[in-house]
């Protein structure tokens, strides 16, 4: 697989702070705390995100510029779920969600990131609800699978098939630390920037 190029395009707290929607992007969503930042670590090869310990920490919308051998960007939004952080606080971030996956040209899909558990707690299936309400597409993809033993994990994933949620195929199981599903998520990653021809 080769390395992904990558750096930090922008970090923004307000809409006008997002860049030119000029290459493809893909977003992350998840609930705080759900690994994320581990997650996106693993994928570029490198510490980009900061890992933390203490949910809702990412406050901004992350856009990091990749060269892998396309140009597009992984965007990383703030976690929802957080109960740390005051009302307006949250209300601010969440139109700042909003803002950005209804106004984004360029977004071709987001990655929903669920614990895997947990599996979709309410928050989770909330906004799936309200993502498929807005047409776009979303892949699941169950992180910290290290936490489940290997010979329960299928059983597990069956499970959260049987209860059903919205994904464009069937959901990835990863672990940032084990790097299990790692370079199968990059491949797909890779192989939806190309299909989109930009």
């Amino acid at each position: 697989m080769t390395a992904w190029q990558v750096s930090l395009t922008a970090t923004a707290f307000f809409v006008d702070q997002f860049p030119p929607a000029t290459v493809p992007e893909i977003a992350f969503l998840g609930r705080s705390n759900v690994g994320k930042s581990t997650l996106l670590n693993a994928l570029v090869g490198r510490r980009l995100a900061h890992v933390s310990g203490t949910p809702g920490k990412t406050r901004s919308i992350n856009f990091f510029e990749i060269k892998s051998p396309k140009l597009f960007r992984l965007v990383d939004l703030p976690g929802y779920g957080f109960a740390s952080r005051g009302q307006q606080e949250r209300e601010r971030w969440q139109e700042l969600i909003e803002s950005y996956l209804l106004n984004r040209p360029c977004l071709l899909f987001a990655v929903h990131l669920v614990d895997f558990r947990h599996g979709l707690l309410e928050n989770d299936r909330q906004l799936q609800f309200w993502v498929t309400e807005l047409g776009l597409p979303m892949q699941v993809v169950f992180t910290k699978a290290d936490k489940i033993s290997k010979g329960k994990r299928k059983a597990t994933a069956a499970a959260y098939r049987k209860n059903g949620y919205a994904s464009l195929y069937e959901p990835f199981l990863v672990s940032g630390t084990e790097r299990t599903g790692i370079e199968e998520l990059r491949t797909f990653i890779e192989e939806a920037v190309t299909e989109a021809g930009h």
